[in-house]
């Protein structure tokens, strides 16, 4: 599968998401890019701005199974990964799956939940599996976790760490609208909400081809070397008391690969790295407290970092 192909059907899920998600473009494209990159996504905004809509027609445009997870204090880890029953019938326990066995789950207002039960999703998020009374279960494929927790509430939340933090591809953030595309929601709302009008537009099997493709795209020398100086002037910056980890590398070069392809390119140029470098980044950063009082943010900091940096000219 080419570039062209790739970004025929990832421009066709975007147009499909954004049909429900109006007026947010630039944040569908990077939803569904980390979708391609086989990611995890942290959404951090603020509540009704239509995080949980965005997961539900991600979910549609590929037809794959939707599962909701509230977080919530009291919640346990095999509330998420399920739990063995003891059947009477045949005398033996039986697994039932929890709701993270699904293709794109939900995991709502994350940083609500116990350190202990973070850990579990994450867990899952990361091999891809759940173990329970010594069993391995696989997770669907394709696996796609959308975590949400929001920016103004911090009253009886616990924050995910940083190493947890770090297992997420990419962090967004969505928005407020501006007053067109309000009035046009209110429009468009009026009756029935879009998402029951959203379809899907590829199969489970053409999205496992296509994030097998992404990874194909060609990369220079140049340009890996032009992902390790940015993230390595964030470990020596000294407005950032922690920098990215090598973790950080990877998937930038990864989401750089899929921005190109997305745009029909055949090779990573300096402006895909650019374009991605914040939210991938963003997250695995921790800026001096000065900074941060005074409203500077960290993806203010990381496009600073990338115009310090020389571009090395693009070689296919």
């Amino acid at each position: 599968m080419g570039p062209a192909e790739i970004a025929k059907h990832a421009q066709a899920i975007c147009d499909e998401v954004e049909s429900v998600i109006l007026g947010k473009r630039d944040t569908v494209e990077k939803a569904v890019l980390t979708l391609l990159c086989n990611g995890h996504l942290l959404l951090e905004d603020v509540p009704g701005v239509g995080k949980t809509m965005l997961a539900k027609a991600l979910a549609k445009s590929i037809g794959g199974e939707f599962r909701r997870i509230q977080f919530t204090p009291d919640l346990l880890p095999a509330d998420i990964t399920g739990s063995s029953i003891f059947n009477q019938r045949t005398m033996e326990f039986e697994f039932k799956p929890g709701p993270i066995f699904g293709n794109v789950v939900l995991a709502d207002e994350i940083n609500r939940a116990t350190p202990k039960t973070q850990s579990a999703l994450l867990e899952a998020m990361e091999e891809r599996q759940v173990t329970t009374d010594g069993i391995t279960h696989t997770l669907p494929t394709p696996f796609f976790v959308i975590a949400t927790q929001n920016n103004v509430e911090l009253v009886g939340t616990y924050p995910l760490p940083e190493a947890q933090l770090d297992r997420f591809f990419a962090k967004l953030a969505l928005g407020y609208p501006d007053k067109s595309v309000e009035a046009d929601i209110l429009r468009d709302q009026q009756k029935v909400h879009p998402i029951e009008n959203a379809r899907q537009v590829v199969t489970t099997q053409e999205l496992i081809a296509l994030q097998d493709a992404v990874r194909n795209v060609y990369v220079h020398s140049s340009m890996r070397d032009y992902i390790v100086e940015i993230v390595s002037a964030t470990r020596t910056s000294n407005q950032i008391i922690l920098g990215s980890s090598p973790r950080g590398s990877l998937l930038l070069m990864h989401a750089a690969q899929a921005h190109a392809a997305m745009h029909g390119s055949e090779y990573v140029r300096p402006d895909d790295v650019k374009a991605m470098a914040p939210s991938v980044l963003s997250h695995r950063m921790i800026v001096r407290a000065d900074l941060r009082s005074r409203g500077v943010s960290v993806e203010e900091l990381i496009e600073s970092i990338v115009d310090s940096i020389k571009a090395p000219v693009p070689v296919a």
